[in-house]
């Protein structure tokens, strides 16, 4: 199971004693030059076989990473008293139990937030990620944030701006002197075995410098959304890393710490950063004080797997697929329909690495998307004229309920007769059965009755699901669902792409196997 944690530090009593080109953003009016101004550092040449010493380098630029905490305010709510009822009921409710069995008023407590960031401009910009001063749940409010510096000074910082969708945050901090500060590199040039420094507090040790190489570029976490997309890497990035810099041996930024990927919440050796290509932009954006606007077209995406592929007769990794184009949406309004495979926007393929809400997000609203599509086996283009995308949030709110598909059976569903070739049972969706199985009433189909637990349905389907499709033609009885799996069998497919709904989540696109 994939878990990526932020490389952030959250303590304080809630836990009970228990992360394009080379610009300098610079004040015209100062003569300073930033700490890793191009001929400035020079890096020992290696010993044949191993890498030079780091510190010439990292004595030039430690000075410009700083420490953020946030002092935060925590709104808990105190259990019930469990001595309720008996003589001890109003000794021990006075150290936290509600008296009579009920919970007392909630209580304020005070935590902290632990991470790094770095300055920018000798005026005192500092960035960092957004989960590093946000608040650490509903319930807490931030009352200060902190930035310290490695000579121990310490200011209360402004907060510029924040994007919660990359995960940045802009600061400002007000100093006498000019500060030291970096720039910018070039990480779309950085290369997989690239050395990489990172600097940083983690678990609020202090200025902490770790170095690796670069495993991987536009790594794809999972996660989704318009900036799933980093630089991975193998060194050391730990709780407390969130927000510091990464440098490459230029001593250029090329990638802010973000997350890490472990089971503990320690590392193992696989650390994430936001490139420097994508942040730059965006932290221009909020030093502008401007919101930060992408492009949205309005439809829900499902990844190209192998299984769909198949029944799509498609090479694998040759796009994506619409699982659903919002009504009324910019996609929908230009014809862009569920089933259509978006291969290619504005001449750039759809890749793993290069998803398509990553380009269409990088299409500024307003503007036009030429999407190359197939449809039913053909090719098409579509031109899509792009919207603001929506925060975040109001996102997960319009797919409504839980996005995720499982895959478990039902185990007292009847084994099916598989007369229509995929192992299942199905029968006209009635308005009576919608609200049994609970579909909203507008959605048209067949609802499973039964599957073979023999059968790859058996593994992916069960009773109550509602088919919608096959192959992306409407299925509205029995007789439609085996006519498409007659089609997919007659033109040489393992297997038929079913558009499935489960209970109140969007319809997903689910390929299975022909018995």
């Amino acid at each position: 199971m994939t878990i990526v944690r932020y490389a952030y530090a959250l303590t304080g009593a809630l836990l009970l004693g228990g992360t394009a080109a080379s610009l300098a953003l610079q004040n015209p009016a100062t003569a300073q030059s930033a700490q890793n101004e191009p001929g400035t550092i020079q890096a020992a040449a290696p010993r044949p076989g191993a890498p030079g010493s780091f510190a010439d380098m990292v004595a030039k630029l430690q000075p410009a990473v700083v420490n953020i905490s946030t002092d935060q305010k925590v709104t808990v709510a105190q259990p019930a008293n469990p001595f309720s009822g008996t003589p001890f009921a109003e000794l021990f409710g006075q150290f936290g139990g509600g008296r009579g069995g009920q919970n007392s008023a909630p209580v304020t407590r005070e935590a902290q937030s632990l991470g790094s960031g770095f300055i920018i401009s000798p005026d005192g910009y500092v960035v960092t990620n957004n989960h590093v001063v946000a608040p650490g749940n509903s319930r807490a409010t931030v009352e200060a944030i902190r930035v310290t510096l490695p000579d121990r000074k310490e200011y209360v910082a402004k907060l510029v701006g924040r994007d919660a969708a990359s995960d940045l945050a802009l600061l400002k901090i007000d100093a006498k002197a000019p500060l030291p500060y970096v720039k910018f590199g070039d990480s779309a040039r950085a290369r997989v075995g690239d050395w990489v420094v990172a600097i940083g507090n983690p678990f609020g040790l202090g200025g902490t410098v770790t170095a690796g190489i670069v495993s991987a570029v536009h790594r794809v976490t999972g996660q989704g959304g318009a900036n799933d997309r980093f630089i991975q890497t193998d060194a050391s990035i730990n709780q407390g890393n969130s927000g510091g810099p990464m440098f490459n041996l230029n001593g250029e930024v090329i990638g802010i710490n973000s997350q890490i990927f472990s089971q503990s919440g320690g590392n193992i050796g696989i650390g994430f950063a936001i490139p420097a290509e994508d942040a730059k932009p965006i932290i221009d954006t909020l030093m502008k004080g401007k919101p930060v606007q992408r492009g949205y077209i309005g439809v829900s995406i499902q990844r190209l797997t192998d299984d769909i592929a198949a029944a799509l007769n498609l090479p694998k990794d040759s796009g994506e697929i619409i699982a659903r184009a919002e009504p009324g949406g910019p996609a929908a309004k230009a014809g862009l329909r569920a089933g259509d495979v978006v291969t290619r926007v504005n001449g750039t393929q759809v890749t793993p690495d290069t998803t398509l809400s990553y380009l269409v997000a990088n299409v500024p609203p307003g503007e036009q998307a030429k999407l190359d599509v197939i449809r039913d086996g053909k090719p098409t283009s579509v031109t899509v004229t792009t919207a603001v995308r929506p925060a975040e949030e109001q996102l997960a709110q319009q797919l409504g309920g839980d996005d995720s598909f499982s895959e478990d059976n039902d185990a007292e569903t009847p084994s099916a007769s598989g007369a229509n070739g995929i192992g299942v049972t199905v029968q006209p969706l009635t308005p009576a059965i919608a609200r049994q199985v609970g579909v909203d009433s507008t959605v048209q189909g067949v609802v499973i009755g039964a599957v073979d637990p023999a059968s790859d349905a058996g593994q992916k389907l069960r009773r109550g699901d509602v088919i919608v499709s096959v192959n992306s033609v409407p299925a509205r009885s029995p007789a439609d669902v085996a006519r498409g799996v007659q089609a997919a069998k007659a033109a040489g497919r393992p297997q038929v792409l079913l558009s499935v709904v489960r209970g109140r989540n969007p319809a997903v696109f689910i390929a299975v196997k022909l018995k």
